[in-house]
């Protein structure tokens, strides 16, 4: 377990907006990374990503439509990260839930 604590509840007190930025984050880490051809750290990213992103849709109040729409964002950023033509296309749409949690300070 990479994220000790967010697993322990903390990340479950976060808004959907930012769970979904800090995702984001590490999505933009491990495209920065690959394009680098740095595999250990492109692997760490994934790790991370795919922890986060499993919390996630671990979390109950995204039960239902919002945990299917969660796991098919889960797949296409898996798909486009190996593609990688349009892993840029899915940067800008975590960047938004990222502006989104910083603007509700």
């Amino acid at each position: 377990m990479l994220h000790k604590t967010l697993a322990e509840g903390r990340w479950f007190s976060l808004s959907l907006a930012e769970q979904l930025g800090n995702i984001g984050s590490e999505y933009d880490r491990l495209i920065k990374a690959k394009a680098q051809g740095n595999h250990d750290r492109q692997e760490s990213a994934l790790d991370r990503f795919l922890e986060l992103m499993d919390l996630t849709l671990a979390d109950e109040r995204w039960a239902g439509i919002r945990r299917r729409e969660l796991a098919r964002l889960r797949e296409q950023s898996l798909a486009e990260l190996e593609d990688g033509s349009l892993a840029s296309n899915l940067s800008k749409y975590y960047l938004q839930f990222a502006i989104a949690a910083r603007a509700k300070y």
